[in-house]
């Protein structure tokens, strides 16, 4: 029973620090590390150098700038795009120093399973703060801003306090996020069009003549109907039943 429980504490955590690693990787460095530090939280061996206060007070920093950064439009965007960079490595490490001193294949192991949760997560709230950007009044960036930091220590909490409610909405977020990304991708795709139109670097195609030609592949089927067209007009020449003057007006109107 206490192999069990340990096993399912350990799993948690895990999933635990690499799913808030995705969302706000500072603010779990410094819960991990204050917590530790202070006896409150009991970590595995390797994750005991974030109780260093250099450590700390480097997350603590960190923290402090995303917590502005991440509430202005725009800024947020492009702190999440560095970031990626940053948070998923980051939380496939702290995943693979959770489960203690095991065997190599079982840190990598744990190191894939992390980077892979941390990575669905970043991108959860990415594009969703990208879409969220597109709004102009700043009220729902913050909410969406505070929201974020109040999942990443409550998520936190419940990993550590009560594993197994985590692991039953860590399933649930999973479902949500296979069911949620491409939708959210295509949106994402769409708002970058039309911001790419706006600022002019993507370039509509351009409406030509009365409108029937409105691009190049339009234009070859016109092309393609006249040629058709021009053949059988002269095959009812060859068989006699457009004279040569009633061959030459129809060919006019066609060529027109």
């Amino acid at each position: 029973m206490e192999n069990y429980e340990a096993l399912l504490a350990t799993v948690a955590l895990m999933m635990g620090v690499s799913w808030a690693s995705g969302i706000n990787l500072y603010a779990v460095l410094l819960v991990l590390g204050l917590g530790g530090s202070t006896g409150n939280i009991d970590l595995p061996a390797e994750l005991s150098v974030l109780e260093d206060p250099l450590v700390i007070g480097a997350a603590g920093v960190m923290y402090c700038i995303e917590f502005f950064v991440d509430k202005i439009p725009g800024m947020d965007s492009a702190w999440d795009s560095i970031h990626t960079f940053i948070r998923i490595p980051a939380g496939a490490m702290l995943a693979a120093g959770t489960i203690g001193d095991v065997t190599p294949a079982l840190e990598i192991a744990a190191g894939i399973l992390g980077g892979g949760v941390a990575a669905t997560s970043h991108a959860a709230k990415a594009g969703t703060r990208l879409l969220i950007n597109t709004s102009p009044e700043p009220v729902t960036n913050w909410s969406a801003s505070i929201t974020g930091d109040l999942l990443v220590l409550s998520g936190l909490w419940t990993a550590l306090k009560h594993p197994e409610i985590f692991l039953v909405l860590f399933v649930i977020f999973l479902g949500v996020a296979i069911w949620l990304l491409p939708r959210l991708w295509r949106l994402i795709k769409v708002v970058l069009t039309k911001m790419g139109r706006f600022l002019g670097f993507v370039k509509e195609q351009p409406v030509t003549g009365n409108g029937a030609d409105i691009s190049v592949s339009a234009t070859g089927i016109q092309k393609n109907e006249s040629l058709a067209a021009l053949e059988r007009l002269q095959q009812l020449r060859n068989e006699g039943v457009l004279t040569e003057q009633e061959f030459e007006q129809q060919k006019n109107k066609i060529l027109m």
